[in-house]
């Protein structure tokens, strides 16, 4: 889970950090827009499932609880979930996975905890955000300082110790959003987690449709806003999120270096994708 940036000219600092060219202005609807009237009902559906989502207090951290309660906030905004491939994302074996997707929107863990809840890595801003930011907290959210390079052995060590207690953990490795979804180089360093702890890796591809029609209108990138990017969703016609699980890659623990593996799970993340679009 991951905070857009805003558009610069700088580039990352470091290998920990992330920039995208993406802005609000890369954002449109691929069909017409709800009346106010439904926009408005959308509106007061989504407040009570996070209302109800929030009474839950600390038993939301509960996987069932947690999935539940994700898959009613989509059905709150009548956003369709498909899945397609295996319909976990943790794959077998005595460890957790690490599961890795391309980033788009906030709409995204959404998205995923309703396939199934695993522990989110998330940049720490995230919980300071209204609504997501208290939900993240007491679901387990790993949170870090990507601003800190010295802080990235301590962040990966934590994510191997988890991996191996059995604990799956989804990264965004691109580390920012991005209109489109394929854009970036996924970071390199959360792999060596993986390889670490002799864990599998879960590449997910995840894509946005409205009827049918590659749409953008879910992206949240830039200098956007919640608000802003919920009026927008809340506003859609015939939004569909699309959650592809891939084969995992095996354990490569000795054999592989995290540079392979990255270039291995965003070639089956980002190629899927391309190929939908094509």
């Amino acid at each position: 889970m991951t905070e857009p940036v805003s558009v610069n000219a700088n580039l990352p600092a470091h290998a920990w950090a992330a920039w995208s060219p993406c802005s609000p202005s890369c954002v449109s609807h691929a069909a017409a827009r709800l009346p106010a009237t439904r926009i408005a009902r959308r509106y007061a559906a989504f407040s009570r499932a996070i209302m109800s989502a929030l009474m839950r207090g600390e038993r939301i951290a509960d996987p069932e609880t947690l999935r539940s309660h994700a898959a009613a906030m989509l059905d709150a905004l009548d956003i369709r979930l498909e899945v397609a491939g295996d319909r976990t994302l943790s794959a077998p074996g005595g460890t957790g996975t690490l599961v890795v997707a391309n980033h788009i929107s906030w709409l995204d863990i959404v998205a995923l905890l309703a396939v199934e809840p695993v522990v989110m890595l998330a940049k720490r801003e995230v919980g300071a955000w209204p609504v997501v930011g208290p939900l993240a907290k007491r679901a387990g959210t790993m949170f870090i300082d990507r601003g800190s390079l010295r802080q990235l052995p301590g962040s990966v060590r934590e994510m191997a110790e988890r991996l191996r207690s059995g604990q799956s953990v989804m990264v965004f490795p691109q580390g920012v959003t991005w209109c489109a979804g394929t854009g970036g180089s996924f970071r390199r360093a959360t792999f060596q987690a993986a390889l670490d702890a002799g864990a599998p890796v879960r590449p997910v591809s995840l894509d946005y449709v409205q009827h049918g029609a590659p749409t953008t209108v879910a992206a949240f990138v830039g200098e956007d806003d919640f608000g802003t990017s919920l009026r927008r969703v809340a506003s859609a016609t015939g939004l569909t999120v699309r959650v592809r699980t891939h084969r995992p890659l095996p354990p490569a623990r000795g054999t592989a270096d995290r540079r392979t593996l990255a270039a291995r799970a965003q070639a089956t993340v980002c190629g899927a994708r391309l190929s939908v679009h094509d």
